[in-house]
């Protein structure tokens, strides 16, 4: 079964340029959903892992039935004011504007090793403060696991760098004209930093038949 057959793909959601990778349609059919849960599992064999942790909202769609399945503690990563008690909070940056994330400070003890599983990885900025969180109570992250990647916004590429495990699922581009600057050889008339419509982008993909 393929993952990406089943990712609604949504352009200039929630701004112009971006192509919106939309979780839903794969989380309402059943074998799908199935499918995902158990490629999400497969990958956290080669992990250690005390608990399983997900950044609000999405992420929990996913997180809460590996952890269930794998049998470890669920931790929420909730956005700011949500959650009751003492929390730990990190400030940062989202490809739309910026964003605030918490923990309870009882959730993660010293030297948990935590894997952080979420829908989707942008630019990063979401799974770097959810990994500050997790040191910040003295765990270690284990490794990220993401349903989707989008490649061309780096966030995967950038976790790894500062020497974070990182697991993908299925890679996606974040801008639906990212296609046509893979083919400005076959597309010279096109202006591509400046993308005219989607219906460019259409042609790029029915000519070329890019797996998007």
């Amino acid at each position: 079964m393929n993952l990406k057959d089943f990712i609604r793909s949504i352009p200039d959601y929630p701004k112009k340029g971006i192509l919106f990778r939309d979780i839903t349609t794969l989380i309402k059919d059943e074998n799908a959903f199935e499918e995902c849960i158990n490629q999400i599992i497969e990958r956290s064999k080669d992990y250690k892992i005390d608990k399983i942790a997900a950044i609000e909202s999405r992420g929990f769609v996913f997180a809460s039935a590996v952890s269930y399945l794998l049998k470890k503690p669920f931790i929420l990563f909730r956005k700011k004011n949500k959650l009751p008690a003492d929390t730990y909070s990190v400030d940062f940056e989202l490809e739309y504007g910026t964003a605030t994330i918490e923990v309870h400070k009882d959730s993660i003890k010293k030297n948990d090793s935590v894997l952080i599983i979420d829908d989707l990885i942008a630019t990063g900025g979401t799974a770097e403060a959810a990994a500050k969180l997790v040191e910040m109570s003295g765990g270690n992250v284990a490794a990220f696991i993401f349903a989707i990647n989008l490649f061309d916004l780096n966030g995967s590429n950038n976790l790894i760098k500062k020497g974070y495990k990182v697991e993908n699922l299925i890679n996606f581009p974040g801008h639906w004209y990212f296609l046509l600057t893979l083919y400005e050889d076959r597309f010279p008339t096109i202006e591509l930093n400046k993308p005219k419509n989607l219906l460019e982008y259409l042609t790029c993909i029915f000519l070329l038949k890019v797996d998007v």
